[in-house]
């Protein structure tokens, strides 16, 4: 029982629940099997991930060490504290356990965790990689508000981690450069772009009209974007909206599509289902908190993509997300003010052409993102 592991991969949320990032992970840890390696996959389920694991062939080899989950996105903030709070400590007991070598961490969730594996890194001489898909304590103070001496101290203890990893992941060069200026750490930073689901086919004759697929949350500008919406169905539009997700403001997009025929809401969906019904749209929706943009990059994109949709970012000009959708050739950035908003609606609906970028669905395919990984964990290789 007390046998080290080769690798611990730690995130928050899992397969098969998650099948993006989820199935990514579950791959990962495939692949170390596969290479003759041991794993433990440390994660939260509302599922028996040993039984699932068992009855689809999936993981085998692998050791599941997953606690309930009781919290998402749309939980009141105490009750998710509480529930990190749970995992915490069954993260602190599987490492004990497992004694693995290496680490896999994410942000998800951030702070806590990757400092607990930082503290076991230097107990048990193991390394690990810390793959910072979003920059914390920054990324949430929009969500949490915290005091000036609290954030420093945050910053503190991830810089601590940031120095201390093997290697760093992230998946942009602000990102890169942000998590230098803050820790001055000495660790090769890696970039690596989110993976998406498989995306069966394009659509080529796409519907002329909206997506918006992911979180509903409090960084995503959905109050202006729903405020937006409104005004232009009020004053004739005809396009379609399709919303689909959840967050804290679901609420308020199921009541609007209630109040219009052409915007539909479908909740939290299969993700493979989600991606066919993006596939069907010409125009994706990412709207963004401007000073978000530094420390995260939406995670939606690489799906977007994928799908073959034209991105129709939502945010200031100077933005990281602004100049990579022009830059690239990939859509349409707006600035975040209603009238510019529904003046692009209109202009779109009144035939508004633009040739996207044409993108290797290849290069966001969960196997690149797996390859890329395990190289980056056993083979130090610079991808």
């Amino acid at each position: 029982m007390f046998k080290r592991h080769d690798l611990a991969i730690i995130n928050r949320s899992f397969w098969p629940t998650g099948l993006t990032i989820g199935e990514s992970l579950l791959q990962l840890g495939e692949k170390t099997i596969n290479n003759n390696k041991s794993v433990v996959i440390i994660s939260q389920s509302s599922k028996n991930l040993d039984r699932i694991s068992e009855e689809s062939g999936r993981g085998k080899g692998a050791n599941f060490k997953a606690c309930i989950s009781r919290s998402n996105s749309s939980t009141n903030m105490y009750y998710r504290i509480f529930d990190l709070l749970i995992f915490t400590f069954w993260v602190i007991w599987s490492l004990i356990l497992t004694r693995p070598k290496n680490i896999y961490v994410s942000t998800d969730p951030p702070l806590l965790i990757p400092f607990v594996v930082f503290l076991y890194s230097k107990i048990f001489r193991s390394s690990y990689v810390y793959h910072l898909q979003d920059i914390h304590p920054e990324a949430g103070k929009k969500i949490i508000k915290l005091n000036s001496i609290i954030l420093a101290f945050f910053k503190k203890i991830d810089g601590v981690v940031i120095r201390n990893a093997s290697s760093i992941i992230t998946i942009n060069e602000t990102m890169r450069n942000e998590i230098l200026d803050r820790s001055k750490t000495k660790s090769h930073i890696y970039l690596v772009d989110n993976p998406t689901a498989n995306i069966v086919d394009n659509i080529k004759n796409k519907i002329p009209g909206f997506v918006f697929l992911g979180n509903a949350g409090r960084l995503q500008r959905i109050p202006l974007l729903l405020k937006s919406i409104k005004d232009y169905k009020e004053k004739g539009g005809t396009l379609p909206f399709l919303f689909i997700g959840e967050g804290i403001y679901f609420n308020e997009i199921r009541k609007l599509s209630r109040e219009y025929k052409n915007i539909k809401y479908t909740g939290l969906i299969d993700m493979n289902i989600a991606n066919d019904l993006t596939t069907q749209y010409e125009w994706a929706l990412l709207p963004i908190e401007d000073e978000v943009t530094k420390y995260a990059f939406p995670s939606k994109t690489s799906s977007y993509l994928s799908c073959g949709s034209k991105i129709l970012s939502i945010c200031s000009e100077h933005t990281s997300v602004a100049k990579w959708v022009k830059n690239n050739n990939y859509g349409i950035n707006i600035p975040p003010q209603i009238k510019d908003i529904v003046d692009t609606f209109f202009k779109i609906e009144n035939g508004l052409t633009f040739n996207k970028k044409s993108v290797d669905r290849n290069y966001y395919s969960i196997e690149n993102f797996v390859y890329k990984i395990f190289s980056i964990l056993f083979n130090k290789h610079h991808v």
